[in-house]
């Protein structure tokens, strides 16, 4: 089996992560969101608002995928931290999505480790995201990859119904 790789994701790229982001909603959001929301999720919709963020692009968000054999399977997205409207010196990861056909052959941890390292070479001394209180896989995965949370909690809302996430944080100084 080939080895995987992880370069930056380019416009061309869009409709693959659209369909990693929705199949990955679809599946780790399974009894966390109400299911009429995951069933109505659209890759066409979703590869539209990736073209439509990647031709504005700020220069600050980096896309990386994670690649096998030429196939995309994985995603990742980082970028300064938003609180609220304001971005602060420190880097959030905003998305990170492995195939769900793909779990388990090390893309997830390889797209985690390139966004964690290019934070650290740009200077950001933390690196936070935001994830699903009740994704408790996701949980354990930030937390063998060095991230814990900071007891930051913050409503979520979808189609009515309250999806809390919690806020994780790693240290990049040492």
């Amino acid at each position: 089996m080939s080895a995987l790789t992880v370069r930056e994701m380019t416009h061309a790229g869009c409709d693959r992560v659209a369909a990693i982001r929705v199949r990955g909603w679809q599946s780790a959001y399974r009894g966390l969101m109400p299911q009429p929301y995951l069933d109505a999720l659209s890759v066409p919709v979703d590869a539209e608002r990736h073209r439509s963020r990647f031709s504005r692009r700020d220069g600050g968000v980096v896309d990386l995928v994670a690649e096998r054999g030429g196939e995309v399977v994985g995603w990742a997205c980082h970028g300064p931290y938003r609180d609220g409207g304001l971005r602060t010196a420190d880097a959030e990861l905003y998305a990170l999505y492995v195939d769900p056909a793909r779990h388990g052959i090390g893309a997830g941890r390889l797209l985690l480790a390139e966004a964690v390292r290019r934070c650290a070479a740009s200077g950001h001394a933390r690196v936070l995201l935001w994830v699903l209180k009740e994704n408790l896989r996701a949980r354990r995965f930030y937390a063998r990859s060095g991230f814990a949370p900071d007891g930051a909690e913050e409503p979520f809302e979808v189609d009515g119904v309250a999806v809390p996430e919690v806020r994780y944080v790693r240290d990049l100084t040492g």
